[in-house]
């Protein structure tokens, strides 16, 4: 195909979402046009009443996208078709949803977007799965303070994000032990955003800023000492890299999708809602910073460095890049399917 060719990608959140499916949707855009001709677009037609001269839809989101994926393949069924899954997809969705799973079956690659995604796939599908680790670009590591523990939580007010368990974990805190943390996210569930209201009231050491531009946002992950995102569902969070490559060390619960980016034997792990398990991880950091090497903190730190690297712009671009340049060289058969070679790596096993 040449460099002319079109891609088209369809997100169901745009620009004024301003969450995961808007950034991964522009840095992809950003990525391929030097390669590609890319328009973003909420839905797929974006203008029925004109004729349509794109090459291969890419469409993120394999339940919310349906739509847009059923109408290409109807349309277009030899023209490449590649879905992006979602942590809503992967951990949920696709277990019991037919439209999730109509996507799954129509498209001609699935990209993941960490390591332990095939591993939710139905086997028969892995051979078409690809996985793109996200990427940040690289921000100064900031000197901090060790007269508090400076924690950044971000996520939208949502119950996939399970902020109860940061909640309760500032209840079991007291001021005066000097972990602060700052809570950044906007409100979509407002029993989440009452719970947020309670605890600030209840809590001086816990402050809910509500949502922030990401640059602000970006700016206050590179000046704490930690983050935390203690997510029941995730398919690949932005946060954690952002951390990762702002030097950031991160504190997150022990689900695939986080194992995915920080790997197997990372430290700083806690099980999934539980805010005791957070605040002991909490206590043993702040504990460290008196200590001259740093302690657990330094050591979380080290261990972020090291997968750093997989987070870098260029091995996501040289991954997506790949990703359509092998599906471009698919033969296409007389029903219009493409045929997909077994991948010729296994899936990174997380260190």
């Amino acid at each position: 195909m040449s460099r002319h060719s079109s891609i088209c990608i369809v997100t169901p959140a745009l620009a004024d979402a301003n969450n995961g499916n808007w950034q991964t949707a522009r840095r992809w855009a950003r990525m391929l046009q030097g390669h590609y001709a890319v328009k973003v677009v909420k839905a797929w037609p974006d203008a029925p009443s004109q004729p349509d001269g794109t090459d291969v839809l890419l469409a993120l989101h394999a339940r919310r996208s349906a739509g847009s994926i059923q109408a290409w393949s109807v349309a277009h069924p030899e023209r490449p078709l590649v879905v992006a899954l979602t942590g809503t997809d992967l951990y949920r969705d696709i277990a019991h949803d037919a439209d999730a799973h109509r996507s799954l079956a129509l498209a001609h690659r699935l990209i993941v977007l960490q390591d332990q995604g095939p591993l939710a796939l139905p086997e028969a599908l892995r051979p078409k799965c690809r996985v793109v680790l996200q990427s940040s670009t690289r921000r100064q590591t900031l000197d901090k303070t060790d007269s508090r523990l400076r924690v950044v939580v971000v996520g939208h007010l949502r119950d996939e994000k399970w902020p109860q368990t940061l909640f309760e974990a500032a209840h079991r805190l007291s001021p005066d032990e000097g972990i602060r943390i700052d809570h950044i996210g906007r409100e979509l569930d407002p029993d989440l955003a009452n719970a947020a209201r309670a605890t600030q009231a209840a809590c001086p050491h816990y402050r809910w800023w509500g949502g922030l531009p990401h640059g602000a946002t970006r700016s206050r992950i590179q000046r704490a000492h930690l983050l935390v995102h203690p997510s029941r569902m995730e398919g690949g969070a932005h946060v954690i890299m952002e951390a990762v490559q702002s030097g950031t060390p991160v504190l997150a619960s022990r689900i695939d999708g986080n194992v995915g980016m920080l790997g197997s034997d990372y430290a700083g792990y806690f099980p999934p809602g539980d805010a005791d398990a957070l605040v002991a991880l909490l206590r043993a950091c702040r504990t460290g910073q008196a200590r001259p090497d740093g302690g657990m903190l330094a050591a979380l730190q080290a261990q972020c460095a090291l997968r750093a690297p997989l987070f870098e712009p260029r091995a996501e671009q040289a991954a997506l890049l790949r990703v359509m340049q092998e599906l471009l060289s698919c033969p296409v058969d007389p029903a219009g399917s493409r045929s997909c070679p077994p991948q010729l790596d296994e899936p990174r096993r997380p260190r």
